[in-house]
């Protein structure tokens, strides 16, 4: 079952995910939040709200993004083996 097991806000509407199957990159959500339930994402700092909750990143007013779409929306897809160790991470729910 693929779920997100770490996300971080980076501006915007851009998050940095990881995937249990070892893919990361950088997702842009501005092209995805269409329809009354993704309207309060729209403003930025709700945006920012984000949890990781069910294996994907969810909100308060019940909006989240199903795992298999988050991933076919990556940017810079990598494989986890190739993350610099001696970088920090940031944030990890």
């Amino acid at each position: 079952m693929l779920h997100i097991t770490s996300a971080e806000y980076l501006e915007g509407y851009r998050v940095r995910v990881e995937f249990n199957n070892g893919k990361f990159g950088i997702v842009d959500f501005s092209n995805s939040l269409d329809g009354s339930i993704f309207q309060p994402l729209r403003d930025p700092a709700y945006f920012h709200s984000f949890r990781l909750e069910g294996h994907t990143l969810a909100w308060a007013n019940g909006a989240d993004f199903a795992p298999e779409y988050i991933l076919g929306l990556l940017q810079c897809v990598n494989s986890a083996e190739q993350i610099d160790p001696s970088k920090p991470k940031s944030i990890v729910f």
